[in-house]
């Protein structure tokens, strides 16, 4: 069941993403150039067209699968994190500090680099 409503979500993905972009751009983005005059998407008075009317419907059934996704998947858990899966690190796998002398630069006597023969 998880996964044919995943499989939803990303075609209400697609398609949501799909009409946005074939949508006129009346510049002023998020709605800036409307004058403050209340004639937006919310309100009655606003003459939306076929477009608009999709994005809206698309983007309540995304939230929809969305939100029902989540509780199909809490219903499904047994209460326990991923991180209570996770063991600690032994001391075998644990990594081990460099000695002192592996920290030091070359002595005189010892080439910087090494020769090539």
């Amino acid at each position: 069941m998880e996964n044919v409503l995943l499989i939803v979500l990303l075609l209400l993905a697609l398609a949501l993403i799909g009409v946005v972009l074939l949508q006129r751009s009346e510049g002023g983005g998020l709605g800036m150039g409307s004058g403050g005059g209340g004639g937006g998407v919310m309100t009655g008075r606003s003459a939306a067209s076929a477009l608009s009317k999709v994005t809206w419907i698309l983007g309540v059934a995304f939230m929809t699968v969305a939100l029902l996704m989540t509780v199909l998947t809490s219903l499904d858990g047994n209460g326990s994190s991923v991180v209570d899966q996770l063991a600690p690190p032994s001391a075998e796998t644990a990594p081990v500090a460099p000695a002192g002398a592996d920290l030091l630069p070359p002595s005189a006597d010892e080439p910087a680099t090494p020769r090539a023969d």
